[in-house]
């Protein structure tokens, strides 16, 4: 029950706000909006309010927003086709762009809950190379060689960029300025470069919006690197998972408590828009691709090549889709 109602809740959300900064962006842009579901299949429950009907549809897998003029030519001035060029970039780009919002909103409330590791000592590791140079609880750690460090995170990654090298620590000890050599230590646990202490957490809402657009900047780096080792061929295919693995995920993690859900739905909602950004046609970034060219050239890509290179598009998504759900998901459940 728990997998089925947080995985609903995630695709909803997940897809409604996609769905929504299209629509959004095309009522501001005064494009004619005949259609704005949520879910796909059947209708379950619609409603019209001016010039579009409001759906909501059986599989709650996906939406969309059908505008007048989108997927064929129309006559009419406030039709897709026929507004400038950069409305309709807009209106493509808004729904990558919700979901990296989604992302962000998720992660700032995360931060805001745990609070966040600060620059102040809580406890020094036995045997630590902070131990051994003289760290001690409550020393705040404010600069390393000419890097200010305002928080843990600081702190981590001046030494994850120098690794084992020999650095200053400079510390306030209850008002007074001590310098430190220390050098970090690998750690097999955390598969990083320590020097052995733990943080004292403290609570800023400023901080946690900052932390929150860090995390999902940092993630959408991540993922982006693993789409280029893909290509690259040294990127595994059965870490992949499909739209089951998905779910099994999502109920794995969200049994665990709120924090944990919450974790789950940003990493699927800044997953959703970088793929949804890849120049891939079918996709929103082969779509905004079409469109560059069209900028470029003055003029729109022949209609029937556009329409052919998005079925290629959908049939190699579709294709993946099958492949990661058949040999990595299903096949997970039988080597369980």
């Amino acid at each position: 029950m728990i997998t089925l109602i947080s995985s609903l809740l995630v695709f909803l959300l997940v897809v409604m706000l996609h769905e929504l900064g299209h629509f959004t962006v095309a009522k501001l842009s005064g494009i004619k909006v005949n259609e704005f579901s949520i879910g796909m299949g059947p209708k379950i429950y619609q409603k019209e309010k001016g010039e579009t009907f409001y759906s909501l549809r059986i599989l709650p897998v996906g939406g969309y927003v059908a505008m007048e003029g989108e997927e064929e030519n129309s006559h009419d001035p406030r039709a897709f086709n026929n507004v400038h060029i950069f409305k309709r970039m807009a209106v493509v780009l808004a729904g990558a762009f919700m979901n990296f919002v989604l992302g962000f909103l998720a992660f700032t409330i995360i931060f805001s809950i745990v609070g966040y590791g600060s620059n102040e000592i809580d406890k020094v590791i036995e045997n630590s190379p902070a131990m051994t140079s003289g760290l001690k609880t409550g020393d705040k750690i404010i600069k390393i060689n000419s890097s200010p460090t305002k928080d843990i995170y600081d702190i981590n990654s001046v030494i994850s960029k120098n690794n084992d090298k020999e650095m200053n620590f400079f510390v306030d000890r209850k008002g007074e300025l001590l310098k430190f050599s220390i050098k970090p230590q690998f750690s097999e646990e955390n598969k990083m470069y320590l020097i052995g202490i733990t943080s004292k957490i403290d609570h800023s809402f400023l901080k946690s919006i900052s932390l929150g657009a860090d995390r999902t900047l940092q993630m959408s780096k991540m993922i982006i690197q693993s789409i280029k080792m893909m290509f690259s061929g040294s990127f595994k295919m059965e870490y992949l998972s499909g739209p089951v693995g998905v779910v099994q995920l999502i109920g794995s993690e969200s049994s665990k408590g709120f924090l944990n859900f919450l974790q789950i739905l940003g990493l699927i909602s800044v997953n959703l828009g970088v793929f949804n950004l890849l120049p891939i046609p079918a996709l929103d970034g082969g779509k905004f691709l079409f469109l560059l060219i069209e900028a470029i050239i003055g003029k729109p890509i022949n209609e029937k090549i556009e329409q052919g290179l998005s079925l290629i598009g959908i049939s190699l998504l579709f294709s993946l889709m099958i492949y990661v759900t058949i040999f990595n998901d299903i096949g997970r459940l039988f080597n369980k």
